[in-house]
């Protein structure tokens, strides 16, 4: 195996250990030598791929936002929330990413709390996320629907209802508890946004 081959093995195995270590033990808890020995490498390997335990952590944040990129790409994608299957279509990327991200999206509640620095990092990644979507919500306004403040407000809102929502449920939920949560999620953010029921 090529050396940056085993380069990209060795990160990607540090950042699955990471997330496995961060949901078992919390991302305080978590000392760099619990994720090295969970990925079955050298303590001193962790320092060839991130400065820090942050660091990797904002490795995480990257790989889940590109992963909401990719997902918010596929063709047919639907950007006017006063369309009720728009806001539908952007509640179900959220709970999976959720469910597939839980133990990051700890961390970096986490991290923030014990941090000034990340605590400004995880501000500026949020900030970014909702200005991908501010359009979404501004269809609302121009179609002469009042949304509940202004449209960046409005959209903090229903994304801080969301992740309070999956955050309080259930750690092992289903499948069928993921449509059943899009679809009251969906409901709630559509008439919260909408000031109707679709």
């Amino acid at each position: 195996m090529k050396r940056k081959e085993k380069a990209a093995e060795t990160e990607a195995a540090l950042k699955v250990a990471a997330k496995r270590v961060f949901a078992e033990r919390g991302y305080l808890n978590t000392k760099i030598t619990d994720i090295t020995a969970e990925a079955g490498r050298a303590a001193g390997s962790f320092y060839n791929h991130f400065a820090s335990k942050e660091a990797l952590l904002e490795a995480l944040m990257a790989d889940m936002s590109a992963e909401s990129d990719t997902l918010a790409a596929a063709p047919g994608h639907l950007s006017d929330f006063t369309d009720p299957e728009a806001v539908r279509e952007h509640v179900a990327i959220y709970v999976r990413l959720y469910r597939e991200h839980a133990a990051t999206m700890r961390a970096m509640q986490e991290a923030a709390l014990v941090s000034e620095d990340f605590a400004a990092t995880l501000a500026r990644f949020e900030a970014g996320e909702r200005a991908d979507i501010l359009g979404h919500v501004t269809c609302v306004a121009e179609a002469g629907r009042p949304l509940p403040a202004s449209p960046e407000t409005s959209l903090r809102m229903a994304f801080d209802l969301i992740h309070a929502f999956l955050r309080t449920r259930q750690p092992h939920a289903d499948q069928a508890d993921d449509e059943e949560a899009t679809e009251v999620l969906t409901r709630f953010v559509y008439r919260g946004l909408n000031g109707c029921d679709y």
